[in-house]
């Protein structure tokens, strides 16, 4: 019985799996539709119960392949979202770094918002040519960069803290 607790995670415990990601041509611009897959294993459960706050960055990033010379990199941008707990309210509270944040009653509520994100503008509307051919290259995980200093040090020397997507790419003809 002792063995079972010292055997190390699963794989699929400790990555983010992409389920879903598309561009959508919209008005405003090209918006992002994603889907991930993950669960928080015990130590980033029980850090969010005591107080910290956990940050996940997605980044996309759009290239046109060139035959003369490197891929040209029309767009490059990220977004990070937080989640945290409040021990006084007893809720969970999610939302953009720098936006507006949702508060909900449990923790699986919560993650189906990081989960599930609204489709996010990752280009404005002229900057993809239209009928170019795009590779578009997407990735999730946690951010161990926005920690505090004291978690952040342990953070990069535990595999409890590791918990990231790999990159999924595919290719988008601009509309």
């Amino acid at each position: 019985m002792f063995a079972c607790a010292l055997t190390p995670a699963r794989a699929s415990d400790e990555t983010v799996e992409i389920t879903r990601a598309t561009i959508e041509a919209a008005e405003e611009g090209y918006r992002l539709s994603a889907a991930y897959s993950f669960e928080l294993n015990h130590g980033l459960e029980d850090a969010l119960q005591f107080g910290v706050t956990l940050y996940f960055t997605t980044e996309v990033e759009f290239t046109r392949p060139r035959w003369y010379w490197v891929d040209e990199k029309a767009v490059k941008v990220k977004r990070t979202f937080s989640i945290n707990y409040n021990v006084l309210t007893r809720q969970y509270h999610v939302g953009p770094v720098s936006g507006v944040r949702q508060s909900f009653s449990t923790l699986e509520d919560a993650l189906f918002l990081l989960r599930r994100p609204s489709r996010w503008v990752v280009a404005p509307r002229g900057a993809l040519k239209v009928g170019e051919v795009y590779n578009v290259t997407l990735r999730m995980g946690m951010d161990r960069d926005y920690l505090p200093k004291p978690i952040q040090v342990n953070a990069f020397n535990n595999s409890e803290w590791r918990l990231a997507s790999n990159k999924k790419t595919f290719l988008y003809r601009a509309e």
